[in-house]
């Protein structure tokens, strides 16, 4: 019998979609049919949204001891990027809980790899340096971000809580700004911000 996640806080929103009883009792359903007793949900926001033809469902869960966790599709078919976001959310979690359970106090480890820095020639860039405008970015989203103090391990984890591409944190060990990002073979990089910032 599941008792971890009695009556969690659900909001379900839309953005350019019109948020019927249907899809708010699938997506509220959905939500609480997610048996993970580890991290316990406090709150969850579900935010579906239509943008050139694909429906975005987008889940975030805002749980016990400041966890939260993120996760969403895109697709042809709403009740399904629905469900599939929630099978993401569900493997996050899983794996939240195992790494807490192989370790509470995170050890040093030889997991991240140090990069040697390397200064490239501006040759080497796609535009044209002394060009009187600069380039024009496609789409540009501002976000609010809490920076957070964590050790190298808890940022790891946190990034891969989250589709997020890094995470900017304040080392705990060394109380230095890092920022934590994927590597393409499943590995990770650390990169260190000066101590003037």
């Amino acid at each position: 019998m599941k008792t971890a996640n009695v009556d969690p806080n659900i909001t379900v929103t839309g953005r350019h979609i019109e948020v019927t009883e249907a899809i708010r009792d699938f997506a509220t359903k959905k939500i609480e049919s997610i048996n993970i007793d580890y991290p316990r949900i406090v709150e969850a926001r579900v935010i579906v949204d239509v943008q050139k033809g694909r429906q975005i469902a987008e889940i975030i869960l805002f749980c016990a001891d400041h966890i939260t966790i993120q996760a969403s599709t895109a697709g042809l078919d709403l009740y399904a990027a629905i469900d599939e976001t929630v099978t993401k959310i569900m493997r996050r979690m899983r794996k939240h809980k195992t790494r807490l359970m192989k370790t509470f106090r995170p050890h040093r480890s030889e997991s991240i790899r140090h990069l040697d820095e390397v200064v490239y020639d501006e040759n080497v860039l796609d535009y044209d340096v002394d060009a009187a405008e600069d380039p024009k970015p496609v789409r540009i989203q501002r976000e609010g971000y809490e920076l957070q103090t964590l050790y190298k391990e808890q940022a790891i984890m946190a990034l891969e809580l989250t589709d997020k591409p890094f995470v900017l944190y304040r080392n705990a060990r060394r109380n230095v700004l890092q920022i934590v990002y994927r590597l393409g073979d499943g590995e990770y990089s650390i990169i260190e911000l000066g101590p003037n910032l």
